[in-house]
C-alpha cells in the first residue's frame, strides 16, 4: 500500500477502519443468515454497498488482528437495529484504540513523523477518560 501525506488518526477511522468494519460485520451477517437486505437495513446502507463488502470490493484495504476479528463476529450478532449499530462500531473501534491496532494502521496508511505514539499525540482516552467519560477532561 502506498503511505498517503499525514492524516490524523480519526481520517485513518473514517476513511479506512470504519468502511473495513461494515465489510467485516455485513461478511459475518450474510454468514450468520441474514439477507443482504436485511443486512443494509440494519448496516443503514445500500443494498449495493454490501454485495461490495460481500465480495472484496470494498472496504478490504485493511486487515484486522485476531482479537478484533472476534469481536467483530461477536458485534454481528448484537445487532439488531440501526442504534445497536452505533453502539457496536463505537464498542469495536474502543477496542481498535485500546489494543494499538489504530496505531500499527495509521503507521501503514499515512507518513506518521518520527516519535509519533499514543503519550505524544493523545490519540486515544486518557485513564482518567476511560474512568469518568469522553467529558472528564472538560469538566475538570
Amino acid at each position: 500500500m502506498v503511505k498517503t501525506k499525514l492524516l490524523q488518526p480519526q481520517e485513518i477511522e473514517v476513511f479506512y477502519v470504519i468502511p473495513a468494519l461494515r465489510k467485516h460485520l455485513a461478511v459475518q451477517m450474510k454468514a450468520n443468515g441474514l439477507k443482504q437486505r436485511e443486512i443494509a437495513t440494519l448496516l443503514g446502507i445500500e443494498d449495493a454497498a454490501v454485495s461490495q463488502y460481500i465480495n472484496n470490493k470494498r472496504g478490504d484495504k485493511i486487515k484486522f488482528e485476531d482479537v478484533t476479528s472476534k469481536e467483530i463476529a461477536r458485534s454481528a450478532v448484537n445487532v439488531k437495529d440501526p442504534l445497536s449499530f452505533l453502539s457496536e462500531t463505537q464498542r469495536l473501534l474502543q477496542i481498535i484504540r485500546k489494543t494499538g491496532a489504530l496505531c500499527k494502521i495509521h503507521k501503514q496508511i499515512s507518513e506518521v513523523p518520527l516519535g509519533c505514539s499514543l503519550s505524544t499525540v493523545g490519540c486515544h482516552h486518557s485513564s482518567q477518560e476511560d474512568q469518568h467519560g469522553p467529558n472528564a477532561r472538560l469538566l475538570n
